[in-house]
């Protein structure tokens, strides 16, 4: 009996399988792995110390290491949450769900359905996001010979695999096909039955917001305003932007209440939404070189483009101005320890950032009028008392609102009269967006000089550049991915 009972045992052992990981076997577990195809960390807390929306707050604010090479534009290779290496890691691993995702539905010859789109779109934003944080900004005479990221479009099936780095061309190109081949399988159902969980994936109007910011970084105007106008409609009236008049200020949310609407489903204007670990909400007004008194009046007290105070409210004094954006949410991992995981949940894409992008693509085109007509839109729901009376003209943009044409210098030229309704346009889009990182993307874009002053002592301070064309503009590629072979950015 004993030995009987080794062999059935033996038997049931080598009917097991080896491998113990889950079998992707349906269409609902493909749905469940594109879950994690999202890059889940945070670039604002280093990209926004990097850009003209921070300055020094001086000895008496607090300091991180973090914060403190990013505003010097340094290089900083610690993985912990929030960090540009975490981010590298997250897209990465995020882009791998993506491409397990296709390989699986590749293996049960599913082709022509909504979760194909998704994987291939989660792939083309994940690694658009790193190109255009650990790369130089796209220039078509350039982007042929530029360093780009490695584009990965398979499961890694090996150890350690070695990756080389693609050419910023060959990235955008790859960017561009998956995203159009992803916009093919949209809407092919009815885009989640559950609108909360919606906000979380690629649906279809999220997926035109991330072709019109694409095609924005490209130059190509008329496919932005055609992408912008799927997920606004035509007309220049308020859709569902984030109206900070009616549904912040008026609503009388306190400070706690705006955090959470910002970030959640039940805000309109956010078309895609993610949730990381971060820490982020607990330091940022406390940083060194964040919301100083004097960024914050020229971001917010002096008013907007209309001549309106701004209906976004800035809380806090002095060392601690803060706008409300973050809401942690902590998940206890040990109750008796009493330790656990800071979470943050972030819009990713946006209705607001769609009609800037739309505005700047009708200045380019020449449809000025068209440009006014969005940027009074955006306007009108983001100032307090606003009435027809504040209605920006093109006259009055071109008169009030130019500046030196070598301040804004893309890879393209942009046309005299435009100037001004770009000026305009961005200046106001950095209001809004302040905090969120997206400065640092029209800074490169643009290729502006950012000037960060710096106390050294309490009674010698210095200037900081970075000047227009610098190498510092891309974030070097992390150790541990250079010791696999991966070539570092010059600097």
């Amino acid at each position: 009996m004993i030995l009987l009972l080794a062999l059935v045992s033996c038997d049931d052992i080598l009917d097991e399988s080896p491998d113990n990981r889950t079998e992707i076997d349906s269409l609902e577990k493909i749905s469940e792995l594109l879950v994690n195809a999202y890059p889940q960390a945070l670039y604002t807390p280093f990209l926004e110390p990097m850009s003209d929306n921070a300055d020094d707050k001086s000895f008496s604010a607090t300091q991180t290491r973090l914060n403190d090479l990013m505003y010097e534009w340094g290089d900083f290779f610690d993985d912990d949450v929030d960090t540009p290496t975490n981010y590298w890691n997250e897209a990465y691993e995020a882009i791998s769900q993506a491409n397990q995702a296709l390989a699986s539905l590749d293996e049960l010859g599913e082709l022509d359905v909504v979760q194909r789109g998704e994987a291939l779109l989660c792939r083309a934003y994940g690694h658009f996001m790193l190109v255009n944080i650990f790369a130089k900004a796209y220039n078509p005479s350039t982007a042929s010979s530029d360093l780009g990221i490695p584009y990965v479009t398979e499961p890694e099936t090996t150890l350690l695999p070695q990756y080389s780095r693609n050419t910023i061309q060959e990235v955008y190109d790859k960017i561009e096909a998956d995203l159009v081949e992803g916009l093919k399988y949209t809407g092919k159902d009815n885009d989640y039955k559950d609108s909360g969980v919606a906000r979380f994936h690629f649906t279809s109007r999220a997926a035109y917001a991330f072709a019109s910011r694409f095609y924005l970084t490209i130059g190509e105007w008329q496919k932005v305003v055609d992408y912008s106008n799927m997920v606004l409609g035509s007309g220049s009236g308020v859709v569902d932007i984030r109206d900070y008049t009616n549904d912040y200020r008026a609503a009388g949310l306190s400070y706690s209440e705006m955090s959470s609407r910002f970030g959640s489903t039940m805000e309109p204007a956010n078309l895609l939404i993610t949730v990381g670990p971060s820490i982020y909400d607990r330091n940022h007004f406390l940083l060194r070189f964040q919301l100083s008194g004097n960024l914050a009046r020229n971001l917010f007290f002096v008013g907007n483009a209309a001549g309106l105070a701004w209906s976004e409210q800035v809380f806090g004094q002095d060392l601690f101005f803060n706008v409300p954006k973050y809401n942690e949410y902590f998940k206890v991992t040990n109750q008796a320890a009493e330790i656990g995981i800071a979470f943050v949940q972030t819009p990713l894409l946006t209705t607001d950032e769609t009609m800037f992008n739309r505005a700047e693509a009708y200045a380019m085109l020449g449809e000025l009028q068209l440009a006014a007509d969005d940027l009074n839109t955006l306007l009108s729901v983001k100032s307090q008392g606003y009435t027809s009376a504040a209605v920006l003209t093109t006259n009055a943009i071109a008169a009030n609102f130019g500046t030196a044409p070598d301040f804004y210098t893309p890879f393209y030229q942009i046309p005299a009269d435009a100037i001004p309704f770009i000026n305009v346009i961005l200046e106001t889009k950095r209001s809004v967006f302040y905090n969120e990182g997206l400065r640092w993307f029209d800074i490169k874009r643009h290729d502006i000089q950012v000037n960060h002053d710096r106390d050294v002592t309490p009674s010698v301070s210095e200037t900081l550049t970075l000047p227009k064309g610098d190498q510092r503009r891309a974030l070097q590629i992390p150790t541990e991915a250079q010791s696999r072979g991966i070539l570092p950015n010059p600097r």
